[in-house]
């Protein structure tokens, strides 16, 4: 589905999952077009880390729909990772949730019918689902919106849904779990780990350890991605990555330890707790959907994934990127 005579066009690739696909379609062989949100300082996020003749890294914004136009110009197949995807800071400035996440989905949407792409995959999450209510948690499972974060990738699900049933615009609604690697924000679990004791904690102030997630390594759910907008016959389909097996978050911080042969202890951070009811207490995925439609499937353990992420994050460069603190 990806025709390889037209740039592909990546939202969001200056972020962490965007500039891992941004490489993975790069090693494919593909000339991608990498998305950077604008800012005065020039400063392209992780793609400053990326080098290739056939990389066209171009700066704007996904709220804006003329520019949405100018971006998908030429474009064969596009990937919309652009998104505020911290669900503290969605607390607090839900109105910009809506604005980039919903109404910069429609933008692109509307981009994408006017150019006429070939295939535009849409990034959900698997927030949308809340706490399972059943497990494996397949792409029929009802949606919960937890976070106004969730709400507001619900509602761009369904900006991209309507837009195929209305208008039969050609597209796919990629939905992967709980992505981890290098270049991840410490607003997450593992990273936070795996950074405090690089620097020689020995007190890791965590969030709830009791909930579950469905960890994908980054270049899997790359892999997923590429997957989904190489296959044919799947457009108006929401599909997750995942990996089908679920980790609390306690056993997590115990495997990073070993892992780091680090003899560590843990406090709650107010600070990373969920309001009661926003906490997702469990997401186990369902993955049999994409394993039926695509070649995919996952590859890297999540001992493998782990070993991959702490050899990154404690390389001296890498390290001295991150802040110490709680970063959202």
């Amino acid at each position: 589905m990806i025709d390889p005579n037209k740039p592909v066009l990546v939202t969001g690739a200056d972020g962490f999952i965007g500039s891992h696909l941004t490489q993975e379609l790069l090693d494919k062989g593909y000339r991608v077009r990498a998305l950077s949100q604008y800012n005065s300082f020039g400063f392209n996020g992780w793609l400053e880390d990326i080098h290739s003749p056939n990389l066209e890294i171009v700066s704007g914004d996904v709220r804006d729909p003329n520019y949405c136009r100018h971006l998908c110009q030429g474009v064969g197949t596009a990937f919309h990772l652009a998104a505020l995807i911290a669900i503290p800071y969605s607390y607090l400035a839900p109105d910009q949730y809506v604005d980039t996440n919903i109404k910069g989905t429609l933008n692109m949407c509307q981009a994408a019918r006017d150019c006429g792409l070939d295939r535009l995959v849409v990034t959900s999450t698997s927030e949308v689902y809340g706490t399972a209510q059943y497990v494996p948690i397949d792409e029929k499972h009802p949606r919960q919106p937890q976070s106004p974060y969730s709400a507001s990738k619900i509602g761009a699900d369904a900006i991209a849904l309507s837009f195929y049933n209305a208008f039969e615009l050609p597209v796919v609604v990629a939905r992967p779990f709980n992505t981890y690697g290098p270049r991840q924000s410490t607003r997450a679990i593992i990273p936070t780990i795996i950074t405090q004791i690089a620097r020689g904690e020995r007190n890791i102030k965590v969030g709830d350890l009791s909930p579950t997630r469905d960890f994908n390594y980054v270049t899997d759910t790359a892999r997923g991605f590429i997957a989904l907008a190489e296959t044919p016959g799947i457009e108006g389909m929401e599909i997750n990555i995942a990996t089908g097996r679920e980790v609390t978050m306690q056993h997590t911080l115990e495997l990073i330890a070993k892992l780091m042969d680090a003899d560590v202890t843990y406090e709650v951070d107010p600070q990373r707790l969920r309001p009661s009811k926003s906490e997702v207490r469990r997401l186990c995925g369902d993955n049999r959907l994409i394993e039926s439609l695509t070649p995919w499937h996952p590859e890297v353990t999540l001992e493998q994934g782990l070993k991959k992420t702490i050899d990154w994050f404690t390389q001296k460069e890498n390290l001295a990127k991150y802040k110490d603190g709680y970063a959202i």
